[in-house]
């Protein structure tokens, strides 16, 4: 009886030393649940997917770099800082006396071409460039006693004296400012036409004269001497 107990309990180690090792040699196998989870990749952004109508969207906070849509922002208003540019009525100016608040600040020039400043009273601008404008500032003021050595700066900085109207089948009508040299066609570009635009009989109305264009021809490079420069006041209409 004794030796049969002995037998089994022998027995009994012998299956437990067979399963401690079974298990030790699976435990360099198994990788902890804590490192598994860092050695995870991390998640790649969500690539940009077709809109509904079809064209790609763009990823989220990708640039913009459409031209078109870069340019749909507000217009500002148009300024010029060449000194030798002619002072109209109506443009804004912004006119600056070195420390004289009193004298610093936006002015516009009035119908009559004139303006009003403190301490100097009204002096004409019309026809005058910035650089001149701001010598008859400073000499106004040296004459008057106000400031010995006077330091001037004006600046243009709305242009309203200055323009070209568009009206007629185009796509934007109304008033333009004439900032730089435009021809009609770039005038023309700008406004864009509508669908039943009559494209070859637009005519130019200047004071008395009514010219001919026909952007045809212009845009195919025949008859160019029609794409003349546009002056102040010049009117295009678009039958």
């Amino acid at each position: 009886m004794k030796v049969a107990i002995r037998s089994a309990g022998l027995a009994a180690i012998t299956g437990i030393l067979c399963l401690a090792a079974v298990a030790q040699q699976k435990l360099p196998d198994a990788v902890p649940e804590q490192q598994q989870q860092q050695e995870k990749p991390a998640a790649q952004p969500a690539a940009a997917g077709p809109a509904i109508d079809g064209t790609p969207k763009p990823a989220a906070g990708a640039v913009e770099t459409d031209p078109a849509k870069m340019g749909e922002t507000g217009k500002a208003p148009a300024t010029n800082s060449d000194p030798s540019y002619v002072i109209g009525p109506e443009d804004v100016l912004g006119i600056s006396v070195w420390n004289e608040p009193r004298l610093t600040g936006p002015v516009m020039v009035r119908p009559d071409g004139r303006i009003s400043m403190p301490l100097i009273g009204e002096l004409t601008a019309n026809g005058l460039t910035v650089n001149q404008l701001e010598l008859a500032i400073a000499d106004l003021l040296k004459k008057n006693d106000l400031i010995k050595t006077p330091q001037v700066t004006v600046q243009v900085t709305q242009i309203n004296s200055k323009k070209y109207f568009i009206q007629g089948e185009v796509l934007r009508q109304g008033a333009f400012p004439l900032v730089v040299p435009t021809t009609v066609l770039e005038a023309l570009v700008n406004a864009g036409f509508k669908d039943f635009a009559n494209v070859k009989k637009i005519e130019i109305i200047r004071g008395t004269e009514r010219l001919r264009f026909n952007y045809k021809d212009v845009i195919h490079g025949r008859h160019m001497e029609q794409n003349i420069m546009l002056k102040p006041g010049d009117m295009i209409i678009v039958p």
